[in-house]
């Protein structure tokens, strides 16, 4: 665990310290977000928070290489080379949305061009140990990998909305997946802890965790599309590599109920974001309109109609994305009965705070035009 915290902390570093570089080159080519009727800050907030992302990515990536304890990750370098590969290309994209606003349907080519690269190098979702394995041809395997990433990198961008809130959210379940991964990673392969999907997910954490000061309320800068879509296609490449390339056989009694179903892990973790982003489409579409067309009715604006402050509001989707990814981890270790009795305790409490008495009076907000 000490390399992969070692990978979690140089990529914190370098993010956190390459982020007011962001800032600065987001000030210079004018990719600003401005003040718009369904938005929540106050004033036009600079983006391009990605890009330092990333470069905390690339760094650490490189850095864990030198690593002797990580040898047998990099003896196959094609996974990490199509997960590097597929998230230049989504920052790349992500940039020029941040400062030009491009359509949806030109980033959704590149989304999928992205995913398409990763699964090309070998990092495909080709089975699903759920109820047993099933196998997927090559084709089904392509198609399933590449519509996961893309949903994972939308429903990122769907929750990105308060000043803290993706970030911290990815912080926090990734956190979850990433002592997962590694609990797993020890039960089915004793005497080598070596795991590309542990690997992942402490970068992830490490640039959320770099990004986060930044972003707290006030924000003095946004990750922007360029970083939503980075996290989300991180997420999703180490949610793939522990879903679709596991050996049930090879995993302990305790460890075989989660490796049955290591989907609900990764569900459990963007719980918020999906639920967010199938709320909008439902209620985008029903209305007649584009999935895609804005409005203030997402699940943090509804906290923010309940009357809670903005640092409030995200505290809460803290809480939330801990209850369900904290929970679903637990399986690794403790009986479902026990897991069960914890999660309905902690969903109580997490109740009780969302509608309880420390809401403020009540601010509607009138819907975007």
């Amino acid at each position: 665990m000490r390399v992969y915290l070692l990978v979690l902390v140089l990529t914190a570093a370098v993010t956190y310290l390459m982020t007011p570089l962001s800032r600065w080159l987001a000030l210079r080519w004018h990719a600003i977000t401005a003040v718009r009727d369904r938005d929540v800050h106050a004033v036009p907030t600079p983006r391009l928070g990605g890009t330092a992302m990333y470069l905390g990515l690339l760094v650490a990536v490189l850095v864990a290489s030198r690593l002797p304890f990580l040898g047998s990750v990099y003896a196959n370098p094609r996974p990490l080379i199509g997960i590097v590969g597929g998230a230049t290309v989504v920052v790349l994209l992500g940039a020029a949305d941040d400062v030009w606003d491009l359509d949806w349907l030109t980033k959704l080519m590149g989304q999928v061009l992205a995913a398409g690269f990763m699964a090309w190098q070998g990092v495909l979702l080709y089975q699903m140990p759920l109820f047993g394995v099933t196998a997927w041809s090559t084709r089904i395997s392509i198609f399933v990998t590449v519509l996961s990433v893309v949903v994972a990198m939308n429903a990122v961008n769907f929750v990105d909305g308060l000043d803290g809130l993706a970030a911290g959210v990815l912080a926090i379940g990734g956190s979850a997946f990433l002592l997962y991964s590694y609990l797993l990673t020890m039960g089915s392969n004793p005497g080598d802890y070596a795991s590309l999907a542990t690997l992942v997910l402490a970068v992830l954490v490490g640039m959320c965790a770099g990004f986060l000061p930044h972003n707290l309320y006030p924000a003095r800068i946004f990750m922007g599309d360029s970083g939503s879509m980075l996290l989300g296609f991180v997420m999703a490449a180490a949610a793939i590599i522990v879903t679709g390339q596991i050996d049930p056989q090879s995993v302990s009694q305790r460890a075989s109920f989660p490796a049955y179903l290591p989907m609900l892990l990764p569900l459990a973790v963007l719980v918020l974001p999906l639920l967010d982003m199938a709320l909008a489409v439902v209620r985008r579409v029903g209305a007649g309109k584009s999935p895609f067309h804005p409005d203030r009715r997402h699940l943090h604006h509804r906290l923010l109609a309940l009357g809670h402050s903005h640092r409030r509001a995200v505290a809460i989707m803290y809480l939330w994305t801990g209850v369900f990814a904290f929970g679903a981890a637990a399986l690794v270790r403790w009986s479902t009965t026990t897991v069960l009795i914890g999660v309905g305790i902690a969903v109580l409490a997490a109740v009780a705070l969302t509608l309880g008495p420390l809401r403020g009076r009540s601010t509607p907000h009138p819907e975007a035009p």
